[in-house]
């Protein structure tokens, strides 16, 4: 590539990667909302409760990741991308302004099928648009650019949450506070629209449709051909791939921070801080991935993950059993965030984006990413019910064994990528 064709492409695969930005913004800024929005509307008391608001978005993703696939086969990716942005602006806006339950959780689902639409739809443009010995990396941005919205969303969320100690201060966070955490994601959201005018269309949908035109066909490949025995194997993967990445456990640290570090002997304040070493931690090793991913490879990294997060998780377990309070038990979650912001979290996505082929894309990429987000959503919701029985010693200890089990799964399915062109990979892992 020559100067200019490399910029454009950093330019295009950077605004895609803005769907990434606002996705880890509106998946972690209830985090810090929670405890003021559950007072106001009355469910600090009521863990059913808590987990509907937290789940609901959740939902919103499922249905996002479940249309994604086949409206992007059929209107293309890059109109897809510019709904996600209308969607976040939307739900952003409405969720700091409504004052009823109800609407409240509408206004998150909003998010969440924007969440779900940029989470399937950001990656696959970035690998299509991206020359193979970069697609790692270029892909490796998407995730880069969720766990800098986490951070934002992090950071916003200290600045905005007042002494919890002074009671005008906690009046102010319960009244206004968490609705400011929701509203700063407009900014944001709104640029994402602006700029997604000008970035162009895939060209792997262009020669897809081209292909159609010339073989006299306007038909998209459906759920009943990526069913098919050919694709069993990648399928099966790509599925594994997508709802371990959630069922390993980290992101409830990211969600249920509250109840992580209380337990680890932290007041409210405390907590705030302690997520914003969490999402530096996140960010540095992110950045840590877009070095290794190319050179280390995909399978590599992905074993690190599984291997990594399941003896930190049984330590951390044993450390909640034991009473464990303190330094040690921040060091052993920053541990574990870092392993998963340099291995699962952004090579999930590369591989997602990689293993399948192009007749197929679409609506993999939108199966896998309701799968994850299944996975997500049971994560979510489940997480409380799981604490309040089993501690977190115990909660801790079964990610640890779900951990542990992916790794044996990828150690003996897992395929390297690598350098390896799309067309490559699409002869290498389909059967016949």
């Amino acid at each position: 590539m020559n100067n200019y064709s490399k910029g454009f492409l950093y330019f295009i695969c950077a605004v895609s990667a803005m769907g990434g930005l606002l996705f880890g913004y509106d998946w972690v800024v209830i985090g810090g909302a929670k405890p003021f929005y559950e007072l106001y509307f009355g469910i600090a008391e009521s863990p059913l409760m808590q987990g509907v608001a937290m789940t609901t978005a959740l939902v919103g993703c499922l249905v996002g990741a479940m249309v994604a696939g086949a409206a992007a086969d059929r209107y293309g990716r890059k109109p897809l991308l510019m709904v996600s942005a209308v969607l976040f602006t939307v739900s952003a806006v409405a969720t700091g302004l409504f004052n009823d339950f109800t609407l409240f959780n509408i206004a998150r689902f909003i998010g969440g099928v924007g969440i779900g639409v940029a989470s399937a739809l950001a990656p696959m443009y970035i690998a299509e648009v991206s020359p193979a010995e970069i697609r790692g990396r270029m892909v490796s941005l998407n995730q880069m650019t969720i766990v800098l919205g986490i951070l934002s969303a992090q950071i916003v969320n200290m600045l905005l949450a007042r002494d919890t100690t002074v009671a005008e201060s906690q009046a102010w966070n319960v009244a206004w506070g968490w609705r400011w955490m929701f509203w700063a994601e407009t900014l944001p959201a709104a640029l994402f629209l602006m700029m997604s005018f000008f970035i162009p269309e895939s060209p792997v949908y262009l020669k897809m449709k081209a292909a159609m035109v010339s073989q006299h066909t306007e038909q998209e490949a459906g759920l009943r051909e990526l069913f098919q025995h050919k694709y069993g194997r990648v399928l099966l993967l790509g599925l594994v791939i997508a709802v371990f990445q959630q069922w390993c456990g980290t992101n409830v640290i990211f969600n249920y921070a509250q109840e992580i570090f209380v337990g680890a002997g932290f007041d409210v304040d405390g907590m705030f801080i302690n997520i914003v070493i969490t999402g530096i931690a996140n960010v540095v090793f992110t950045f840590v991935a877009l070095y290794t991913i190319e050179k280390w490879g995909r399978r590599t990294l992905m074993l690190i993950g599984a291997g990594g997060l399941g003896l930190i998780y049984l330590t951390l377990g044993t450390c909640y059993f034991l009473g464990m309070t303190g330094f040690a038990m921040v060091a052993l979650v920053v541990a574990a965030i870092s392993v998963y912001a340099m291995t699962l979290g952004p090579v999930t996505w590369t591989l997602l984006a990689e293993i399948f082929p192009n007749r197929v894309r679409g609506i993999a990429m939108a199966t896998c990413t309701f799968a994850l987000w299944v996975g997500c959503c049971t994560l979510t919701f489940s997480f409380p019910s799981m604490n309040a029985a089993l501690g977190s010693s115990g909660t801790f200890w079964i990610y640890s064994a779900i951990c542990l089990c992916a790794f044996v799964f990828l150690f003996r399915r897992c395929p390297e990528t690598k350098g390896k062109s799309l067309e490559e990979l699409e002869k290498e892992l389909v059967r016949k």
